[in-house]
């Protein structure tokens, strides 16, 4: 599934849903058209506990939440129409989660990334944390702060947590999944170089897209070998494969998760490959009007225009 945050275009109000085709299913209600044709109304009278129409309560459930989803979307795939069913035109597409207890990020996790800031090989995975704050949609332009002259692109494997996580084996790590998307870790370097610590060049506001939807792992089943690309105005700037990373997926769980309990709807931003604007020569920052595309294999692409 392709789950999603959307709202209505001209409305507030966000839901979760699931990207078919040309439309958005909204999956609670969908999952509400289920349990009716099962005369379920004791979960019915209790819906928002099971499969809660907002994303972010959503993914704080879970596996759970997740497959019940999957069954309201299978069951409205077997009608020719349903009025649960939006014009994807006609929507507009949030970050698919707006509020993660945690989104932690890894640096230094392509070989040839290290090298092209002249740094050195890392022994263990170098993590730090983003806030909420910082995240935007999919459709969302980049606020770009007039105190920074160096706005960097960084497209990004994200991780979504599906189920609590605490000193997991690599070997096990996977099935404590939701799903993927594309993160793109846009990053101030002059205030990232600043100081030691890279945390105020790297979770601005309004500054990093996640999107365009959550892929689960029943249709992703495996990260370790997916292209990975940006665009800066039509120009391509990084191309790799996410078999090209350091600490892959399942070993920055189990790490992580020996460090920190992860949780339902966590997000782990798993690191960038070579080409970002800082290294180029001359270096090539983004500017008032620059569009950047970021695009992942089995995900799709999302695109963002830069605002000062």
């Amino acid at each position: 599934m392709k789950l999603v945050n959307y709202c209505i275009k001209g409305k507030e109000e966000s839901r979760i849903g699931c990207v078919l085709d040309n439309y958005v299913l909204d999956v609670q209600n969908a999952y509400r058209q289920l349990l009716s044709s099962h005369e379920k109304k004791g979960i019915i009278a209790n819906l928002e506990k099971y499969l809660p129409s907002d994303a972010s309560h959503f993914f704080a459930i879970g596996s759970s939440a997740i497959e019940r989803a999957y069954e309201a979307v299978q069951y409205n795939l077997e009608k020719e129409e349903g009025e649960n069913r939006i014009p994807l035109d006609d929507v507009r597409l949030k970050t698919p989660i707006e509020k993660p207890s945690k989104i932690i990020c890894v640096g230094k996790n392509y070989a040839n990334h290290v090298e092209e800031m002249k740094g050195e090989m890392p022994e263990y995975p170098v993590i730090f944390a983003k806030y909420n704050n910082a995240l935007i949609g999919p459709e969302d332009v980049i606020e770009k702060p007039a105190f920074t002259s160096e706005l960097d692109y960084e497209v990004e494997l994200a991780v979504v947590i599906g189920k609590k996580a605490s000193k997991v084996l690599k070997d096990d790590a996977l099935n404590y999944v939701a799903g993927y998307a594309i993160a793109n870790d846009t990053t101030a370097r002059d205030l990232q170089k600043r100081t030691p610590q890279w945390l105020q060049g790297k979770t601005l506001d309004r500054s990093t897209p996640i999107g365009p939807w959550i892929v689960t792992t029943e249709e992703l089943k495996d990260p370790s070998n997916l292209s990975i690309r940006s665009f800066v105005n039509g120009e391509e700037r990084q191309s790799a494969n996410t078999n090209q990373l350091i600490f892959d997926v399942p070993f920055l769980i189990q790490f992580i998760s020996r460090l920190i309990t992860l949780y339902p709807g966590d997000i782990i931003m798993t690191g960038t490959p070579d080409g970002v604007g800082f290294a180029r020569e001359p270096a090539q920052f983004l500017h008032d009007g620059d569009v950047v595309k970021v695009e992942i294999e089995a995900i799709g692409q999302m695109e963002n225009k830069i605002r000062e």
